[in-house]
């Protein structure tokens, strides 16, 4: 029997009415497997070929026939964007089938929720937040409510695959399966997985189960791809002080946004940045010009600081066709939320990783276009006089570099594993001991220990932890030899913010007479101003103790700061970049001045030695040392570098990125202290635990600062610092440098 004939009846009614003219290969795939395997499965095939239908017409067709006696399927996804998308898209299908769904996060009202709780059926959309708060609170209705899960369905699985927010829905499946004695079914969903084999072995951990992986046909790639360059000054106006200029002059100074806003304007368009305050300024620039060209205002705004209703709006406008819409984006528009008939992309600067590229690449182009985007890199003009390395356009030859190793390797970034995730390990034992009640030491450390994102913690590590938590009132040991939640434990694992394993701010709630903005992290004086949503907000009134910013919009734009950690960027890319930078080739896809600013810098590589040797005199004392390594690799170099930096005299060391390093040496050669750190590096090695100095706390994760000093340090050098490229890469300096 064909896969079409084994769909149930809605289904195939589903396919006619929506003028479907075959299954795709991702869907027969998928389906044989759900219908006749028994594995879990991962379905990795292009943005918008089906994979969401593929995993869940055979799922349904089952329910249609065989209804579960409680939630049969789970649906788990990392934004609350795309679970109200896939909600609505979903539900549609179900809506003749009497298949029930229901949705489940922050924003979902209480009244869809109990009604989820009081009849627990069908499909249970959910972030991962909100299931560990189903495990805290509802540990004695968790067979009520999936005795009868049979499918776990996770999106966006290459977001997840090596961070705490992926390891902490291991866990919780992990603990389900515990407490429901169910083994359901895993399907992982992505577009962009770099490490077929390593993506299914974290899709299976802990399920019992093994992973198949379909082969899906290769597409032949058709992109419509452009890159242009702009200098931020422009020459007429650059002497001229700011007072002096008029608005037209001022418009004319960053010739980049005019030309995104003409790339964009009369297309279904998303502007991509990488930061929030990228975002949030370049939207109010785009709406500056037009207002001041006397054209509609048509421009929306998206990240994770604005308000449910303010994202929702942006969703909605670009789903409907006949609505002009340009939306400024970070990555909560990355991901696979379907917006109808997206025309264009356009990405301020480049993307960090491959997988970003294509995830982006991917919005646009549905419905048999072929993908568009259109990337605009903007620079401060370099003055004659500047370091070397500031007349190198870095983000230019990484935008090169990622769309070369797509095309010539179809390279994406490979999934990491977190071998000390202890901030997780913290987060997991409170929840645990909370679900529980109570548990001795010895049967905590045996659930904890079994749970698959652990399995490289010793036991040790885990005793000094437990014994931390305890003598800081996290934990209390009773009487009886149990453990319990401390006061400080009960403290953090009421309020509602214990759920997220990622990092959180104390923020303040933006609301303009009745309508709310979104959140920033610091409250200005009232009546200063600052940018949100695109817009500019004079305060009119603080409720500190409530957390409440009162505003009223004004005219203008002003920059907007956030800290934030922008992703590694993987070796692969860093290498391809100086082959960028030395080879010849023109690229087809870039523009005339993208082109022209490729060449100049061609010609200072040629003319300085850049590509020849990694290590350069800048003048005087001043080096400049290009490894050409990722991010993790860069970071242990650079603290190796640090660690002996008496010893070679060295000083002042500066970085950008992991593009490059300068430093000072005085009295002595850069060449000889490379070639002779090289040597050491050859015939010793690298202890990673010696790079981090016995006072350091590093931390990056959410409860990191509740971890002891030592299981820090232990954590970084595990987890942050790589040395086997930089014991391949020491060789090559050798190489290049010859004697």
């Amino acid at each position: 029997m064909s896969v079409f004939e084994s769909y149930s009846p809605f289904i195939r009614e589903y396919i006619y009415s929506h003028g479907w003219e075959a299954l795709g290969p991702v869907q027969v795939a998928a389906a044989h497997e759900i219908f006749y395997g028994n594995n879990n499965l991962l379905l990795h095939s292009r943005t918008a070929s089906g994979k969401t239908e593929a995993a869940f017409f055979p799922i349904l067709s089952e329910f249609y026939e065989d209804m579960p006696s409680s939630f049969g399927a789970l649906y788990i996804a990392p934004l609350k964007s795309l679970i109200n998308d896939q909600f609505l898209r979903i539900t549609q299908i179900c809506e003749d089938a009497g298949i029930p769904v229901f949705h489940w996060h922050g924003d979902v009202a209480q009244s869809h929720k109990a009604k989820a709780l009081e009849h627990p059926a069908g499909i249970l959309q959910i972030t991962p937040e909100s299931l560990e708060s189903m495990l805290m609170n509802r540990s004695s209705d968790l067979i009520r409510l999936f005795g009868d899960l049979r499918y776990i369905v996770i999106d966006e699985i290459h977001t997840l695959t090596g961070t705490d927010r992926g390891n902490q829905i291991l866990c919780l499946l992990s603990r389900l399966q515990r407490k429901t004695g169910v083994y359901p079914r895993r399907i992982g969903l992505s577009a962009t997985v770099g490490d077929v084999g390593k993506a299914a072995g974290w899709l299976e951990s802990g399920s019992g189960r093994s992973t198949t992986v379909p082969e899906v046909p290769k597409t032949e790639l058709r992109w419509r791809l452009g890159m242009e360059h702009f200098y931020i000054m422009s020459k007429d106006v650059a002497s001229l002080p700011s007072s002096e200029l008029t608005p037209s002059e001022t418009m004319h100074m960053d010739m980049g946004y005019e030309y995104i806003y003409d790339s964009a304007v009369g297309k279904k368009s998303i502007v991509f940045s990488n930061s929030r305050e990228e975002t949030e300024y370049v939207c109010a620039t785009l709406r500056e010009i037009a207002r001041y060209r006397g054209e509609p205002d048509i421009f929306l705004i998206h990240h994770g600081f604005l308000s449910a209703s303010i994202r929702e709006e942006a969703e909605m406008k670009m789903k409907d066709d006949s609505i002009p819409a340009v939306t400024c984006a970070t990555v909560t528009m990355e991901l696979g939320i379907d917006i109808g008939k997206l025309e264009r992309i356009i990405q301020q600067g480049s993307p960090n990783s491959v997988s970003s590229f294509l995830q982006r690449l991917g919005r646009s182009g549905r419905r048999g276009d072929p993908p568009e985007m259109l990337m605009v890199f903007r620079e401060e003009n370099p003055l004659p006089n500047a370091p070397l390395p500031e007349l190198i356009p870095w983000e230019l030859l990484k935008a090169i570099a990622i769309v070369q190793l797509y095309i010539e390797d179809r390279f994406i970034e490979p999934p990491v594993t977190k071998k000390c995730p202890f901030s997780l390990m913290f987060h997991q034992t409170l929840s645990i001991i909370a679900s529980s009640g109570a548990l001795s030491p010895a049967a905590l450390a045996e659930m904890i220990l079994s749970l698959p994102p652990f399995a490289h913690v010793d036991r040790e590590d885990y005793r000094l932890l437990l014994v931390s938590m305890i003598n800081h009132d996290w934990l209390e040991l009773t009487e009886n030899g149990e453990l319990i939640i401390g006061l400080r434990g009960e403290k953090l694992i009421n309020s509602f913010k214990f759920y997220a394993v990622f990092k959180d701010t104390e923020d303040f709630t933006v609301r303009c007479e009745s309508g709310e903005i979104g959140v920033i992290t610091t409250p200005p004086p009232v009546g200063d101003r600052f940018a949100l949503a695109g817009r500019v907000w004079q305060v009119e009134e603080l409720d500190i103790p409530r957390h409440l910013i009162y505003v009223m919009p004004v005219e203008g734009k002003m920059e907007v700061s956030w800290p934030g950690d922008y992703g590694e960027v993987h070796t692969r890319i860093l290498e391809r970049m100086k082959q960028v930078l030395c080879e010849d080739t023109e690229y087809p896809y870039l523009h005339k001045q993208a082109l022209e600013r490729l060449r100049t810098a061609r010609a200072v590589a040629r003319n300085t030695g850049v590509c020849q040797k990694p290590i350069l005199h800048l003048g005087g004392y001043t080096w400049a040392l290009f490894p050409w390594l990722g991010t993790r690799s860069f970071r242990t170099l650079r603290r190796y570098l640090s660690k002996y930096a008496g010893k070679y005299k060295l000083t002042g060391m500066e970085y950008e990125g992991c593009y490059y390093m300068t430093f000072k040496l005085e009295g002595g050669s850069g060449v000889n202290m490379l070639r002779d750190l090289s040597n050491n590096i050859i015939r010793e090695g690298i202890d990673r635990s010696s790079l981090i100095g016995p006072s350091e706390s590093p931390v990056f994760e959410k409860f990191d600062e509740f971890i002891p000093s030592e299981l820090l340090r232990k954590a970084y050098a595990e987890d942050k610092l790589r040395t086997d490229e930089l014991d391949l890469r020491v060789h090559d300096f050798i190489t290049q440098l010859g004697e």
